[in-house]
């Protein structure tokens, strides 16, 4: 993956990268995302845009295996994460918290894929779920981005070790500003 970032055609590996992540490859994007942008900080929001195009569209194949292939490869990239019995239960909150689920869940380093194929299998209504998609990668990837045009190689560290918590932080205060704004106004 290295190799790949620093290659000429490092965009179109992540494009391709974030692409399948989202719906059934294990490695995530980060590995090329964040190396990419500490060689060319310049370009650190092109790069994240990218990353967070190709991881949308991505996530649209994640959720018509859902919808439509659940039994044939859904399940078994599930059952790769240990999460099929929970599929019923994260269908059943999907119903209720489903556009949430996705911004929250999607903002955080957990596969993605995962959140994607669940959408689909709880039939989310496709234009929440890109809504969704892209306000939650679109953070993720320009979080990534922000501190490390801003700080550049010391922060790199804190950003792979600690993203979980920075965009976890992020999210709660999010939905709590939301939260404070209805049951306010």
């Amino acid at each position: 993956m290295m190799a790949l970032a620093a290659d000429r055609r490092a965009l179109w590996w992540l494009a391709g990268i974030s692409f399948v992540e989202s719906s059934f490859f294990p490695i995530p994007p980060d590995i090329m995302l964040i190396p990419m942008i500490l060689a060319q900080p310049r370009r650190a929001f092109l790069i994240a845009a990218v990353c967070t195009a190709a991881s949308v569209l991505g996530g649209f194949l994640g959720y018509a295996i859902g919808y439509w292939l659940l039994e044939g490869i859904g399940r078994p990239v599930l059952e790769f994460y240990g999460q099929t019995k929970n599929l019923e239960a994260f269908q059943a909150m999907f119903r209720e918290y489903g556009w949430w689920i996705i911004v929250i869940k999607g903002a955080t380093p957990i596969p993605y894929k995962l959140i994607t194929i669940a959408s689909g299998a709880a039939h989310f209504p496709l234009v929440s779920f890109a809504v969704a998609s892209v306000i939650s990668r679109g953070l993720r990837f320009f979080l990534v981005a922000a501190l490390l045009w801003k700080f550049g190689p010391p922060i790199r560290t804190f950003v792979e070790q600690r993203l979980t918590l920075v965009t976890t932080v992020f999210v709660v205060l999010l939905v709590g500003g939301f939260v404070a704004a209805k049951v306010l106004l």
